[in-house]
């Protein structure tokens, strides 16, 4: 199989790579290193089966050459992280809608490409129920457009109604998966990810700072498992035209998180709380819960996370200490 990732060189892209590289599968990215780097893919830069090319999916002239020697799409590329978002307003949007519009186009035109497509918890909005899980059919609930943080959540449902319209309109094998907090090693913490930025404050003995109360709830899920499933969600013909719930159902406070991230790298460092208007920006928003309700897709290809937030914690230290 021959196989093409946007955003080839992120965090949650290099190690579909490898996972795809492992399965002798040729492999080719796309990334223009604005929240990826080379280093993530330096190891297998020299594989005989793998090509990269640093540009932007917004290269129409390349992304149809690279669609049309493919037979399966993985579009991971778009502006990720709460505040890459709210720093790059306008070149967030343009990438998430332009790009991904032309990605399928392209998988459209060249050959009805499967393309798996990724999205975002986000698109849940603010959970106004509690604890309830979130399926994938569950309604939205977004602030209003003058707050930058919803940005991202309106443009990666856009990116899903432009998925389905192909699926429906154009019979494009379409999977969509929808991201729970993925976390790892290679994953950064300088665009708002709140894992890998506990862990480096950790190790460095600096204040541990969580944003808000720390009464919010999360779940975290490990990249080695979420690839997997993007592998296996490909290899479904019952998961073309589907949304699915890709994430861990446990979740914990971030305060909680803290406390595990000290205790585990054994830090002296002290648990600060910061007010979201000064982490990010004046009448920020969040979310106070957001849990993944993953019966759909157990029921599609088996799926059931492997790695614990405990582990998810120490390879992340690991990965920094290294």
């Amino acid at each position: 199989m021959r196989a093409l990732i946007t955003g080839g060189a992120g965090f949650i892209g290099s190690h579909l790579a490898e996972e795809l590289l492992r399965g002798k599968n040729s492999v080719t990215i796309i990334d223009n290193l604005s929240t990826g780097s080379i280093e993530n893919i330096e190891h297998i830069k020299n594989d005989k089966l793998f090509e990269y090319y640093i540009d932007t999916i917004m290269n129409v002239k390349l992304m149809k050459k690279l669609i049309k020697n493919c037979d399966v799409v993985y579009h991971l590329a778009a502006a990720v992280g709460v505040k890459y978002v709210i720093d790059n307003p306008l070149e967030s949007i343009k990438t998430n809608v332009g790009g991904t519009e032309i990605v399928l186009e392209c998988a459209n035109k060249f050959g009805k490409k499967k393309t798996l497509m990724a999205s975002t918890s986000e698109i849940y909005g603010k959970n106004m129920h509690g604890h309830v899980a979130f399926k994938e059919t569950d309604d939205r609930v977004l602030g209003a457009t003058t707050i930058p943080r919803w940005s991202y959540s309106c443009t990666k449902a856009l990116d899903e109604f432009l998925a389905l319209a192909y699926y429906r309109e154009k019979k494009l094998p379409i999977i969509i998966a929808r991201f729970f907090n993925t976390c790892g090693p290679r994953q950064t913490g300088r665009y708002g990810m709140v894992l890998p930025r506990f862990v480096r404050q950790a190790l460095s003995g600096r204040p541990i700072t969580v944003y808000g109360d720390g009464n919010q709830t999360r779940c975290f899920t490990y990249v080695g498992d979420v690839v997997k499933a993007l592998v296996s969600l490909t290899h479904s013909r019952r998961a073309v035209g589907e949304i699915f719930n890709l994430g861990n159902p446990r979740s914990l406070s971030i305060n909680e998180l803290a406390r595990k991230v000290k205790k585990i790298t054994s830090s002296k460092s002290k648990i600060e709380h910061i007010p979201y208007e000064k982490a990010y920006e004046k009448g920020f928003e969040d979310m106070k819960h957001r849990q993944a309700d993953i019966t759909k897709i157990k029921n599609f290809i088996n799926f059931r996370p492997t790695v614990g937030i405990d582990e998810i914690i120490s390879k992340t230290a690991d990965y920094f200490k290294g």
